[in-house]
This record gives structure tokens, C-alpha cells and sequence, in this order.
């Protein structure tokens, strides 16, 4: 009887051993650029949406917006992943239509004028592999200054003529994307 009792003992001790390692999850602290969503209508009690974004959410944090958006150069839109432009109904962009379905969503930054992509890529880190050879339309639109500066990376929908304006801010820069129908 005492070699059974011993090898029960023996056996609770693994388990809970093993129960606490479990327990015991690391989790990672808060990401530095946190993932957000944007959408169109905002409205979240509508369910029919015409456009609809997701991305990181970086600070400047004494840094400037070109320092981290760097002049001429094909940026992801956020931080971390590429961001994603999910559209639930074909729309036009400039001359082009774009079908309704997921995208990933780059800009190159200018001084005056910001060319805003839509990429049939999927599931990108970054922008460090954009392939021009996968865009889907592109359309230049000018750079405005707002009056307050913005932190951390933004970006909002809401109406515009014959359709919808993606707003994207950081710092004083201000770009708005337009979407008709």
C-alpha cells in the first residue's frame, strides 16, 4: 500500500507541477504601436459597411513624421504589418474601379503630394517586399497642414462628394484619400 500511496504522491506533484507551468503563461506587454480600425460608416450598430481599415498606430515620440515616413519611399501605412483596406463594395479610386475584397494599403509620402496604393498583396510585414507588379490603382493626393498635431498615427473616414474620404493624419500632416462610387 505505501508503494502506491508514493507513487500517487508522486503522480499529484507532476500534475500540479505541471498545471502551474501552464498557469504560468508569459504574456507580451502592450505593443508600442497598437493595432486600430477604421471604418466606413463608423457607426458600429450599421452592419453595411463600404470600406474598412486596419493598422498600427505609431508615435512620433520627439520623432518627426519624415523621419519615419520617409520622403519618396513606399510606406506601409501604420507600423508593424502592412495595413489592410478591406472594401465591401466596388468603388472607384481616381479613373480606376477597384472590386470589392482585402488589399493591403501603402502611400509614398511627398512634400506636397502623397500617391495613395492599393495592393492585391496580402499578409505583408511592412513594406520592405512591395511589388509594384501587384498594384491595383494608385492616385496621388495632396498634403494639407492641420492646426493641431496628432501624436499618433491616424486615420478616420467620413462623407465626401459622391462618396468617401479617408482622412490620415500624424503630426500637422493631413491627406485625404478619396473613394466614390
Amino acid at each position: 500500500m505505501k508503494k502506491s500511496s508514493l507513487l500517487t504522491s508522486i503522480a499529484f506533484t507532476f500534475l500540479m507541477v505541471f498545471t502551474f507551468n501552464v498557469g504560468a503563461q508569459e504574456f507580451k506587454d502592450l505593443d508600442k504601436s497598437p493595432m486600430d480600425v477604421a471604418a466606413y460608416p463608423s457607426d458600429y450598430k450599421v452592419s453595411d459597411k463600404l470600406a474598412k481599415i486596419t493598422y498600427s498606430r505609431p508615435q512620433l515620440k520627439g520623432r518627426t513624421v519624415e523621419e519615419l515616413a520617409k520622403e519618396g519611399e513606399v510606406w506601409r501605412t501604420g507600423a508593424n504589418e502592412a495595413a489592410e483596406l478591406t472594401l465591401y463594395k466596388d468603388i472607384k479610386f481616381g479613373d480606376q474601379i477597384v472590386k470589392a475584397g482585402t488589399y493591403t494599403f501603402y502611400v509614398i509620402p511627398g512634400e506636397k503630394s502623397w500617391t495613395a496604393i492599393i495592393s492585391s498583396d496580402l499578409n505583408v510585414w511592412g513594406s520592405y517586399f512591395y511589388n509594384e507588379e501587384k498594384d491595383v490603382a494608385r492616385l496621388k493626393v495632396p498634403v494639407t497642414k492641420g492646426k493641431t498635431s496628432l501624436e499618433a498615427f491616424s486615420i478616420a473616414f467620413d462623407k465626401a462628394d459622391n462618396g468617401v474620404a479617408m482622412h490620415i493624419g500624424w503630426g500637422t500632416v493631413r491627406v485625404a484619400v478619396p473613394f466614390s462610387m
